[in-house]
Parts: C-alpha cells; sequence; structure tokens
C-alpha cells in the first residue's frame, strides 16, 4: 500500500487542488530578493554614470542589505501582528515604491533611499514567504516545496544579469527598477486574491531594536569611512565601526531576544568560530560583486550583460558544488570545510592580480574559485554550528546564519567602497582607475578572507 509521504512526491499532488498559484506566488516573492544582486552590479556603472555617485557604490548594496537586516529579523512578528496576507500586501508595496523611488531619482542621494526601501520590502518578502510555505502545503509536501523554491535562487543567477544587461545596454537601466515595482504591485494584488486573511496575534516578544540600532550604526560607520577627506578621521569611523560591530553581539549575547546563540559572545566556542567565518568569508568576497562589473567594463571592455554573467558565475559556481557534495559522509565534513574556505582566499587573491593584469578568463576562473569554495563548506559548517547548540537554540542559530552572511555582505560593501573612494574610484571608474586600483581594492580584503580562512580550520577542528 502506497503511504501518504511517498504520493506526494509527485508534482502533480503539490501543486493540485488549488495550490499552484500560491506556489506561483511564493516563487515570485522569492525572484524579487534573489534576482536583486545581480541585477544591481550590472547597471551600476550605467547608474553612476547618469545621476552621479561612483563614491557610494557600496552604498546601494550595503543600504539593501541592511534593510534585509532589519526587515528579516521582524518578519516573524510582522506576520503574527498583521496576519500573513496583509503583512505580505505591506512588503510588496513598501518594495514597488523603494523601486519606483530607485528608477525615478534624479540623484545618488534618493536612489540610495530606495535601495533601503527596496531591501525592507524584500526582506520581509522573502521572511513571509517561508512562513507561509509551512501553513499553506501539508508537511509532507514541505520538502519538495523548499526544493522548488530553492531552485528560484539558480533561475535568478542566469536571468537578472540578462535583464540588467539588457537595459543598461540600451540606456534605460531606470526601467529594470520600474519592471520590478510592476513585479512588486503584482505579487500586492495576488497576496490579495490568493491568501486567507487570517488574524493578528498577541505578541509577547519585542523587536530587538538595540541590537539594529548598534549594527546599523556600525555599518554606516565604516561606509562614512570613505566619504572623508582627512585619513585620520577615516580610519577612526572605521573604527569605530568595527568597535560597534563586536559590540553587537555582546549586546545581543544579554538580549532576551538574540539573534545569535548565546554562546556566539565566547571566543572558544563553535559558533564563534561558525559566526567568524561566516562574516569574514561574506566580507572579503563581497567587493567582487560590488565593483567587478564596473572594473570588467573599464578594464576588460566588456560589456553589462557580460560582466554581469562573470559575476554570476560565483552564484552558479555555489549552486553546483554544493549539490555535488550534499550526499557526503560526516567522516569527510572537515575536509569539505578547510578545502571551501581556502579556495575563497585563494579566489580573492586571485582577483588582486586577474583584475588589473589577466584575462577575462582569469577573472571567471576565479569567481569560480569563490563559488565552489562556499559551495563546499557552508551546508557542512551550518550542520556543525547547529550540532553544538542546545535543542531550543537551534532556530535562532539557523535563522543567524543568512542574517550574519547579509551583516558580513553589507559591512564589506561599505568597506570596500570605503577603500574605493580612497583610490579615486569615487572621482570615476575609468581605464586608468581601475587598472591603478582594482590590485589594492581585492588585496585588502585577503586578510578579512584569511581571518575567515582561520576560523574554518578552527571549526573544522572543534
Amino acid at each position: 500500500m502506497t503511504s501518504t509521504a511517498a504520493r506526494a512526491t509527485g508534482w502533480k499532488e503539490v501543486l493540485g487542488g488549488g495550490r499552484f498559484p500560491r506556489f506561483a506566488l511564493l516563487c515570485l516573492g522569492i525572484w524579487l530578493n534573489a534576482a536583486d544582486a545581480l541585477m544591481t552590479s550590472t547597471i551600476m556603472p550605467s547608474v553612476a554614470r547618469d545621476i552621479g555617485g561612483y563614491a557610494y557604490f557600496g552604498w546601494a548594496i550595503a543600504g539593501f542589505m541592511l534593510g534585509s537586516i532589519i526587515a528579516g529579523t521582524s518578519a516573524g512578528q510582522f506576520s503574527l501582528r498583521f496576519g500573513v496576507r496583509r503583512a505580505m500586501v505591506i512588503a510588496a508595496l513598501a518594495y514597488a515604491a523603494g523601486c519606483v523611488i530607485s528608477a525615478a531619482s534624479p540623484e545618488i542621494g534618493s536612489f540610495l533611499v530606495g535601495r533601503l526601501l527596496q531591501g525592507v520590502g524584500a526582506g520581509w518578502i522573502v521572511g513571509l514567504c517561508y512562513v507561509a510555505v509551512g501553513t499553506m502545503f501539508p508537511e509532507h509536501m514541505l520538502a519538495r516545496v523548499l526544493a522548488a523554491v530553492s531552485g528560484v535562487w539558480g533561475i535568478a543567477t542566469l536571468l537578472s544579469p540578462l535583464i540588467g544587461g539588457i537595459f543598461a545596454e540600451a540606456g534605460l537601466w531606470r526601467w529594470s527598477f520600474w519592471l520590478f515595482a510592476a513585479q512588486g504591485l503584482a505579487f500586492a494584488i495576488a497576496a490579495m486574491r490568493l491568501l486567507d486573511k487570517g488574524g493578528a496575534a498577541l505578541l509577547r516578544d519585542r523587536l530587538p531594536l538595540s541590537q539594529l540600532a548598534v549594527l546599523t550604526f556600525g555599518i554606516l560607520c565604516i561606509a562614512a569611512a570613505g566619504l572623508v577627506a582627512d585619513a585620520a578621521r577615516a580610519v577612526a569611523l572605521g573604527l569605530a565601526g568595527l568597535v560597534l560591530l563586536v559590540f553587537f553581539v555582546r549586546l545581543d549575547g544579554r538580549s532576551k531576544v538574540p539573534l545569535l546563540p548565546r554562546q556566539t559572545g565566547i571566543p572558544s566556542s563553535t559558533a564563534a568560530a561558525a559566526y567568524t567565518m561566516i562574516f569574514m568569508l561574506s566580507a572579503g568576497t563581497i567587493s567582487f560583486g560590488v565593483y567587478g562589473s564596473a572594473i570588467m567594463q573599464a578594464l576588460h571592455g566588456s560589456s553589462p550583460l557580460v560582466a554581469g554573467y562573470v559575476i554570476g558565475v560565483e552564484a552558479f559556481t555555489w549552486t553546483v558544488a554544493s549539490l555535488l557534495v550534499a550526499g557526503l559522509r560526516s567522516g569527510w565534513h572537515s575536509f569539505y570545510i578547510r578545502l571551501g574556505a581556502s579556495l575563497i582566499v585563494a579566489g580573492v587573491a586571485g582577483l588582486a592580480f586577474a583584475m588589473p593584469r589577466g584575462s577575462l578568463a582569469a577573472v571567471i576562473g576565479c569567481a569560480i574559485l569563490l563559488g565552489g569554495g562556499f559551495g563546499l563548506c557552508f551546508a557542512f559548517m551550518t550542520r556543525r554550528l547547529l550540532a553544538s547548540v542546545p535543542t531550543e537554540e537551534r532556530a535562532v542559530a539557523s535563522s543567524a546564519v543568512p542574517t550574519m552572511q547579509l551583516v558580513g555582505g553589507a559591512a564589506g560593501s561599505a568597506g570596500a567602497g570605503a577603500i574605493a573612494n580612497f583610490l579615486g574610484f569615487g572621482q570615476g571608474i575609468d581605464a586608468a582607475t581601475a587598472a591603478s586600483g582594482s590590485f589594492w581594492l581585492f588585496a585588502c580584503f585577503v586578510p578579512v578572507a584569511a581571518i575567515g580562512w582561520f576560523a574554518a580550520w578552527r571549526l573544522a577542528r572543534l
């Protein structure tokens, strides 16, 4: 006799019974977030040429990530306060409004406001989509649904550089944001029609506002370091930002609503090693996504479309590598944690030479090292982290993994912007500037990635 769980392995059952429209709604929500990074990296050189803002390259990515962090930590409470349907509509409207502001911006300041609002809306949408998966589909269907939702990220890797590249090459970068604003509105309308109204719930936990405030100010200090002319003040702002990030971890450990497991603040703990690894490797590699497209267009003569796809190689290789090692026995986990971190450091170091002196093929090779390294080690790092924390903290530990990725990416984006401006990128990115500065832009992040490498080796040994 065939069990219910066995019969549920077919897509016909998963998408039957009127569930397909809701499944498509969830995929659209994940797409809105997943497609953003590569599309923005592809069009940012065109944005800067049109409205100025070479000095704010890092802010465009960091602002979106900050918004996503703030929204992601509040998505669960947001759904309880307003109900999933109303919360999704609000989130989609916030995202669409951010896209409209970015599309209509006459100068870089309003563009960055739009990016921040896009991040808030996208962070809420993704968090709410994962909340909705558990309420829309029976438990025996969740594995297949979640696998399909994860596949949206792979589709975004293929399509988002194409979208950004087509609009950038046509001189119509604003239309990429108008397109995503329309998708955000479509998502809001569909959510109104497809989701149950639901009710609000009594909230017992407060939002972690103090931690989020310290985290935000820390990243802003790092970003602001690139906007001051005086070197002493720039160093002071950068150090202040790092101190605030360390204080964030200490403050979070004493909070009633922590974003990280309690043991993260103990330097000898497995959690400390894992989150240090995530933060440092994310921060150490983000400069490729922020500045890679602009440097390739200026120095290698790449079109926006080609440059976008080269950036996308990292994400694509991450997916492929993670699938290749997914079924390995636990005895290999430590090996691949170390190997993955080593490949990442090699990729960052390689970019320091490939960008100014190498061919486009060499840059692609470095992107493969970055993505392959993350794909080889990330899942095993997460498993070791979750196995080290008490059962009651596993939900917090799991949700903190993408949060720490975003924090590392935001801090790294801010730092990359500060370094790039010091190297002269803030006045414009032409062939001469890219040739003279791209070595140091990536070489400065080798020590950052190396700290992540040391944390990975320590994690593998624990």
